[in-house]
């Protein structure tokens, strides 16, 4: 019963996102009579489940999260090439792809470097064992890639391509902005964890005093960067991928990263009085301006 209902949702994340994609694919170029929007969808998908396949028979979570930064790359790359962006020089398409491939390669090989010097990723325990629930995990991040790039997607699938005005440049500011926030977070995190002294103990320096989970911050904030962007070119149904910065937001605050790990802190450190007043004085995601 459990692997019908895994199966089950994961047809149904699969079938919404398709619906996602139909409505936001309004002026899009088209290949061999299908939309590039939908070329990109069914990339995003089909990368996962191939992946899935030797991740699932190797009970392995090592290549997850690498996997959806491949993704991510190869989805762009393959739209600026379809669009013919380098060889008509498209500034705007360039600009917005290698902000995407940029911030792709650098959390990816952040999170593969992390999981190979921690061996596992706690989440996956229960989960890699179950061939239903794994696969619903990895159709799910075919989900997640592809919304938060959706509004990026539609922009490159214009066939104007995407504006260079003062609304993009304050676009690029505002991705500049979150990506700085979430490398510097996350390397002062691992500055923090390399120190012998500080095992078992919660950082609460550096960004992390002005929030408690400034990466996500940074990221929800870079994606909403991406959108500004590209939203030049939107037209009628176009707009709803301003879902994409929300969607980060919903999924990273209420499914998978903040909600698990300060659930995770609570059972750590809840008894601590000195973890009890960082939570009580640092905001959950956006981070305090003054001390």
């Amino acid at each position: 019963m459990k692997h019908l209902t895994n199966l089950t949702i994961a047809a149904g994340v699969f079938i919404f996102t398709k619906l996602y994609a139909d409505a936001i694919s309004f002026n899009s170029i088209e290949l061999s009579g299908v939309n590039l929007v939908s070329h990109l969808l069914v990339m995003c998908f089909v990368i996962q489940w191939i992946a899935y396949i030797p991740a699932f028979l190797l009970k392995t979570e090592k290549f997850y999260d690498l996997t959806g930064s491949l993704t991510y790359i190869g989805a762009v790359l393959f739209a600026l090439y379809a669009t013919g962006s380098f060889q008509n020089l498209q500034l705007g398409n360039l600009i917005v792809g290698i902000a995407i491939i940029v911030w792709a390669v650098r959390l990816g090989s952040f999170l593969f470097m992390r999981i190979r010097k921690d061996k596992k990723d706690g989440r996956f325990d229960s989960i890699k064992t179950s061939f239903s629930q794994f696969f619903m995990t990895w159709t799910l991040q075919g989900m997640w890639v592809f919304i938060c790039s959706s509004a990026a997607f539609v922009a490159l699938a214009n066939p104007a391509g995407i504006l260079i005005n003062s609304v993009f440049i304050a676009g690029l500011v505002i991705f500049v902005v979150g990506f700085a926030v979430e490398v510097i977070a996350d390397n002062q995190k691992t500055v923090f964890r390399s120190i012998p002294e500080n095992k078992d103990q919660f950082i609460n320096e550096g960004l992390w005093a002005r929030s408690r989970h400034p990466n996500y911050f940074g990221e929800i904030t870079l994606w909403a960067g991406i959108t500004v962007m590209c939203i030049s070119v939107f037209e009628g149904m176009n707009f709803l991928a301003v879902f994409s910065p929300i969607f980060s937001y919903l999924l990273l605050v209420y499914v998978s990263g903040v909600r698990m790990l300060e659930y995770r802190g609570h059972k750590k450190w809840g008894h601590l009085d000195e973890y009890k007043n960082y939570k009580k004085n640092t905001p959950k995601l956006i981070p305090k301006i003054f001390s």
